[in-house]
């Protein structure tokens, strides 16, 4: 059975957990032999993009010097055989070069998106 997860909200909760909670599911599914891929739309079009570095944040005395990677969960996930793609037209509104993201990543324009999601048995969105 395909699984699709649509992450549309971009860096939810990324200061409390350190990583994209449908990010991490997305891993915890595929890392137990699930057919899961991604889509990513809205904010979360931003993940791909290379190069990235979170700097350390300090609020009072303490430094939170471990940022979140979710370009590097994304990466990795892409690693495990995952499908990543993400909608164009968010990418183009936010003026993000597709050429800085990670190669692997489909872009789709939201005319091709009930095509693409008919492939799938399952589709979430976050």
């Amino acid at each position: 059975m395909k699984h699709l997860n649509i992450v549309s909200s971009g860096y939810r909760a990324t200061i409390e957990e350190q990583d994209d909670t449908v990010v991490w599911i997305t891993h915890c599914f595929r890392n137990a032999g699930g057919e899961i891929d991604m889509l990513l739309s809205g904010a979360a079009v931003n993940y791909p993009v290379r190069g990235q570095k979170v700097a350390p944040v300090t609020i009072g005395g303490r430094a939170q010097k471990h940022g979140p990677d979710v370009h590097g969960q994304v990466r990795e996930l892409v690693g495990k055989g995952a499908k990543v793609y993400a909608v164009r037209e968010d990418v183009e509104e936010r003026a993000i070069d597709s050429r800085k993201l990670l190669q692997e990543v489909e872009l789709v324009s939201r005319d091709d998106l009930p095509a693409l999601l008919s492939r799938y048995d399952r589709v979430w969105r976050w």
